[in-house]
C-alpha cells in the first residue's frame, strides 16, 4: 500500500511538475518526423496481464515488423529519437502508466509477451507478482544494452540467451527483496546515471 500511495504521489507530481517540458517533447517528436506523438506497444504486466505502455515515439513509424530489438545506431531511429533515448526522455510518458496503476516507478522492466515466453516458469511468477517498473537496477547496470547488441553477430539470439537471464537475475532479486527505501535508493541512482552520460 505504501509503495503505491508513493507511486501515485510521485507520479502526479511529476506529471504536474514536468507539464511544460513534456508537451515541448511531445512538439519535436510531432515535428521531427511524421507520425504519432506516443509509441503504444503491449506489455506484460502484474499477474501477466497485458497493457499498452506509454513511450515517446523515437522511431519511424511501422517499423517494428522488422524487429522488436533495438540493435546499435539502428536506423529507424529518427533524429528526435537518438537524443530522447540517450537521455531515457523517451520513457517519461510511462509516469501516465504509473498513475493508471498498470507500472510502479520501480520494478521489473515491462517486456513483449515473446521475450516473457522465454521466461523460465520459477522466474517468471516471481517476477511477475510485482508491478513492472520505470526503472530498477538492471535499467542501470545494462544502459548502453543496444549497443551490446549491436557487436553481436545475431543480436536476437544474444538477447534470449545472454541478456535476458542477466535481467531476470535483477528482476527476480528486486521481486523478492523489494521496499520503498530500495525504490527510493534505485530512483536517485537512476538520475545520477543519466546525468553523468
Amino acid at each position: 500500500m505504501a509503495k503505491r500511495l508513493f507511486d501515485i504521489a510521485a507520479s502526479g507530481l511529476g506529471l504536474a511538475v514536468l507539464a511544460l517540458p513534456l508537451l515541448a517533447v511531445a512538439l519535436w517528436v510531432k515535428l521531427d518526423s511524421p507520425g504519432p506523438v506516443f509509441f503504444r506497444q503491449v506489455r506484460v504486466g502484474r499477474g501477466g496481464a497485458l497493457f499498452r505502455i506509454h513511450k515517446f515515439r523515437t522511431m519511424q513509424v511501422d517499423t517494428e515488423r522488422q524487429g522488436q530489438l533495438t540493435v546499435g545506431a539502428d536506423s529507424r531511429i529518427t533524429g528526435a529519437g537518438r537524443l530522447l533515448r540517450k537521455t531515457k526522455l523517451d520513457e517519461l510518458p510511462q509516469l501516465l502508466d504509473v498513475l493508471f496503476g498498470d507500472m510502479s516507478l520501480v520494478g521489473p522492466r515491462p517486456e513483449v509477451p515473446k521475450y516473457v515466453a522465454h521466461y523460465p516458469a520459477e522466474a517468471k511468477d516471481i517476477v511477475l507478482s510485482v508491478r513492472p517498473g520505470i526503472t530498477d537496477w538492471a535499467s542501470i547496470r545494462m544502459i548502453d544494452e543496444n549497443e551490446i547488441l549491436g557487436r553481436a553477430a545475431d543480436p536476437e539470439r544474444a538477447y534470449i540467451d545472454e541478456v535476458l537471464p542477466e535481467k531476470l537475475g535483477y528482476y527476480v532479486r528486486y521481486a523478492e527483496t523489494h521496499s520503498l527505501c530500495e525504490d527510493i535508493r534505485i530512483i536517485v541512482a537512476t538520475l545520477m546515471k543519466i546525468v553523468s552520460r
